[in-house]
């Protein structure tokens, strides 16, 4: 199992309420919840309780590739944090932090070993710069 865990952190010009709405909604994660432009998410689910599931289906939009995003919660704290494990059994964290008129969102995942870390962390970071684009356009 690997063990190595990075980091990633975006810092949102949103209330805390409105930045959690938008990372737990389903008709939200799927407008901002793919690395780039050329992906997408057509459709989203989320329990948002302690054993229940979250889903993200991930498309290229040209058809070439897809995948679900799977994890089941382990740990939910409203408007605070979200702990929940991939169905491979690696561990991420979310945290929800108010800072004056904005909220600050860090991200601790643990890596996988198909991928290089740095393919990772930019990959993880682009969806969270896409989630802080999203959070303050609206």
């Amino acid at each position: 199992m690997n063990t190595t865990t990075l980091t990633i952190q975006a810092t949102i010009v949103v209330e805390k309420e409105k930045a959690w709405e938008y990372y737990t909604l389903p008709e939200h994660i799927t407008q901002w919840n793919f690395a780039s432009e050329d992906w997408h998410c057509p459709s989203a689910t989320n329990d948002l309780q302690v054993g229940g599931k979250y889903s993200a289906h991930m498309a290229a939009k040209d058809g070439s590739f897809e995948f679900d995003f799977e994890a089941i919660y382990q740990e939910i704290i409203p408007f605070e944090k979200i702990r929940y494990t991939l169905l491979d059994d690696r561990e991420v964290s979310i945290y929800f932090e108010s800072k004056e008129n904005h909220t600050h969102v860090t991200i601790n995942f643990e890596a996988e070993s198909e991928n290089s870390l740095e393919l990772q962390q930019n990959g993880w970071q682009a969806i969270l710069n896409n989630y802080k684009k999203y959070c303050e356009s609206k």
